[in-house]
């Protein structure tokens, strides 16, 4: 078998003198998605930030299309294909929404252009010359993700990208997913939700304190949902 898109082994990571990692061991293949769920603090966000270089040390092996980057600086993990979407979204109030698309550089090619990421998001051509201020939370989100469509990146992570929206709004979001993996991306997504991740993910990594404990497929979600409810608390 070819080797994983994303393979991370042994990863640790450290905030300060806080240390949040302690072995955290995952896979992505080239066009999978794949979650992981977790409840607040299992350490799911940092393990996304570990991966971009955005935490104070981190130790062990990241390795993307076979090249190591653990001890890489973010800006050229950014070039390598790796994008960040954060739970927070960063979307740029002064700015409106064709501005905001076109502020990250294009570190590759294979990025969708404006056309493309308006037929994918209606919304946001209806909006494009709205500032970010003026958006709603399922339409920052929105552009939150359409804004590294742009940039060539292989792999986009997103952190909670459901979180706090309308259910209605959630299920776009899903269908955004699906329809970003049908065009040849790789996504890796924390998520507390299960029952929204079960809708869009092949695989599942379950964390707890800075560790992997389960890992769980799709087909295999109905014979472990006792266990993710132990796990989750839900």
């Amino acid at each position: 078998m070819a080797e994983p898109l994303l393979k991370v082994a042994g990863l640790q990571a450290w905030y300060g003198e806080s240390h949040v990692l302690h072995g955290v061991d995952i896979e992505v293949r080239e066009g999978e998605v794949v979650t992981l769920l977790g409840r607040n603090g299992a350490g799911k966000t940092t393990t996304l930030r570990s991966i971009m270089g955005l935490v104070g040390r981190r130790s062990g092996s990241v390795r993307f299309e076979g090249q190591e980057l653990v001890s890489a600086r973010s800006d050229r993990i950014a070039r390598a294909g790796i994008a960040l979407c954060p739970e927070e979204r960063g979307i740029f109030a002064s700015l409106d929404v064709t501005e905001n698309l076109l502020l990250p550089p294009v570190v590759r090619p294979g990025g969708m252009d404006l056309d493309a990421i308006y037929t994918l998001f209606p919304n946001l051509k209806e909006r494009a010359r709205s500032p970010g201020t003026r958006l709603s939370g399922g339409e920052q989100q929105m552009l939150a993700i359409a804004r590294i469509l742009r940039t060539g990146a292989k792999l986009l992570m997103l952190d909670e990208p459901t979180e706090g929206l309308a259910p209605v709004i959630v299920q776009q979001i899903g269908q955004t997913i699906r329809t970003i993996k049908e065009r040849g991306f790789t996504v890796l997504l924390v998520e507390q939700n299960f029952r929204f991740a079960q809708t869009v993910a092949d695989r599942h990594y379950v964390m707890e304190h800075g560790h992997v404990v389960d890992a769980v497929s799709n087909a295999e979600m109905a014979g472990a949902m006792d266990r993710l409810h132990g796990y989750l608390g839900v």
